[in-house]
């Protein structure tokens, strides 16, 4: 394994670029509360330590020269993103109510939110071909290859977890502030709801790399 260094910077610059993972944590926290936005972190996490699994026995080679497997996945996360846009528009509130008692079905709820987190990045492709791509970069072929990638694939878990989970808590103190703001409530629902619409049209949109 060599520059782990550089392959944590790597990570760090994907990780603080806007994407669909972070628009749904900030989202599922300001609407929800701080922990089905841990729920979140935690569904999108698994979905990434599949990606990795995927990348190290190669089913990223069929994404990228069997076109129309490409195009299902692609397609399946972008109308995903569209519907989670669709849904927070004709949502009630974003904004969780302050102190309000966890339902009965919470674990449910809970379930629900690490679900939505586990679709949105293993329905994504591009996430997909990215692991297989990154991970690689930094693998020493002369020494043991399995453990290099189960070493890497960890470091991007952890990675993407500890960021999740950082925008967990920002999320929460939007939605805290926006409580105060009806107006702000508002400019907030479509912010999000456009962005998650526009990262499943550029979904849609994309080719194979």
């Amino acid at each position: 394994m060599t520059n782990l260094e550089l392959f944590i910077g790597a990570l760090v610059v994907v990780y603080v670029v806007p994407g669909p993972d972070m628009v749904l944590v900030l989202q599922t926290s300001s609407m929800q509360g701080r922990w089905h936005a841990v729920a979140t972190a935690l569904g999108l996490a698994l979905a990434r330590a599949a990606h990795v699994l995927l990348a190290a026995i190669g089913l990223a080679v069929l994404l990228k020269t069997v076109s129309w497997a490409f195009d299902v996945v692609r397609l399946a996360g972008a109308l995903y993103l569209i519907w989670l846009a669709v849904k927070i528009a004709r949502a009630p509130s974003l904004i969780a109510e302050a102190c309000a008692p966890l339902p009965a079905s919470s674990t449910r709820a809970y379930g629900a939110s690490a679900c939505r987190g586990l679709l949105t990045n293993i329905s994504n492709p591009k996430a997909l071909l990215f692991c297989s791509v990154l991970l690689p970069q930094f693998v020493d072929a002369s020494a043991d290859v399995a453990g290099q990638f189960l070493v890497l694939g960890s470091v991007l878990v952890l990675t993407g977890l500890l960021f999740d989970l950082l925008y967990a808590m920002l999320g929460a103190a939007l939605g805290h502030w926006m409580r105060r703001y009806p107006l702000l409530q508002v400019v907030q629902r479509w912010t999000f709801t456009t962005l998650l619409m526009g990262f499943g049209l550029r979904l849609a949109m994309a080719t194979r790399p």
